[in-house]
């Protein structure tokens, strides 16, 4: 059954419902925008009875990552099992494409951090697209999580408050990172494509790619919703664990593939690689985290990199 129920996200970028516990104050993920992959060489230690470095190909997705900035600050206090939102205090130079998105305070109050009691405190962060190069002005918005004890997430949210914040301050290279994006949309399937169920005899009488018996009678009076039938496929909200990241950078002329990266463009600003494929078309935002559950087996060093793919991707 995989994941039930199999419903729509409710907009195009994920909502991140459990934040790690980082012992240090900063903010505990980062945002960016998926460019595409491509390929890169490593020195890798293996161990065939004498340990030996070899050189490795890697795919990576590239995520452009043009800073994030504080918009707001959330204090939260906790009520028996629940923690309720005491407080909210808003940046005053906040960046006028925020009106694409929201409607601005008029004149925000001055933050008045003493007289607020609260037992957890987050920020709410805003994307600046426009550093990017997919043509698209309106900042994406949402919470994140920040790190320390309440007394050191305090003194960085009056540090921070209506400031950026880099993609190099939040991460490094070597890291672990959890990835949390909506999956791309692919509209009306079939329960072949949808579930993966196996094509009938073409002998089988009216259809073959049905998935044959309905289930045995029984007193429900409906199909039960275990059979595999068509049905909307894709846009779905997932996390995927433990990605490595594998560099981290302020030149695009190091990751830009000639002709640019198919349907985004060339990068701009500062960008990262991570190991691997992510969920989400090209151009979608993609939140990251620090790693719920690392995995020691992944580590935690920076990889040598001796090669970068620049090869055109267009086909």
């Amino acid at each position: 059954m995989q994941f039930w129920p199999r419903k729509r996200a409710k907009r195009s970028y994920a909502k991140v419902r459990c934040w790690p516990a980082i012992k240090e104050a900063k903010a505990a993920g980062f945002a960016g925008y998926k460019a595409g992959m491509t390929h890169i060489l490593i020195n890798d230690e293996i161990i065939d009875k004498v340990k030996k470095t070899i050189e490795r190909a890697v795919p990576v997705t590239v995520i452009e990552c043009p800073p994030i900035k504080i918009m707001a600050a959330r204090f939260y206090q906790k009520d028996g099992h629940m923690m309720n939102v005491v407080s909210q205090v808003t940046a005053k130079n906040l960046d006028k494409e925020l009106k694409r998105k929201i409607t601005l305070p008029k004149s925000p109050k001055e933050p008045a951090f003493e007289d607020i009691a609260f037992d957890m405190a987050r920020i709410v962060v805003y994307t600046q697209p426009k550093a990017t190069g997919i043509g698209k002005k309106k900042p994406d918005i949402f919470e994140m999580a920040v790190g320390g004890k309440k007394e050191e997430q305090l003194a960085f949210i009056k540090e921070n408050l209506g400031k950026e914040i880099s993609i190099d301050s939040v991460f490094k290279e070597g890291d672990q990172c959890d990835i949390h994006a909506v999956t791309k949309g692919k509209g009306f399937q079939g329960p072949v494509k949808r579930f993966g169920i196996a094509i009938r005899s073409h002998k089988s009488e009216k259809a073959i790619r049905n998935p044959g018996s309905l289930g045995g009678w029984s007193a429900q009076g409906h199909v039960m919703y275990r059979v595999p039938h068509a049905g909307k496929m894709g846009f779905h909200m997932r996390t995927e664990y433990n990605k490595k990241v594998m560099k981290i950078s302020n030149n695009p002329k190091e990751i830009n593939p000639k002709g640019g990266f198919v349907r985004f463009g060339e990068v701009k600003s500062t960008f990262m690689l991570v190991k691997g494929s992510i969920p989400g078309p090209i151009n979608r935002m993609i939140i990251l985290s620090h790693s719920m559950r690392p995995c020691k087996a992944i580590g935690t060093d920076a990889p040598q990199i001796n090669y970068i793919s620049l090869d055109s991707k267009q086909r």
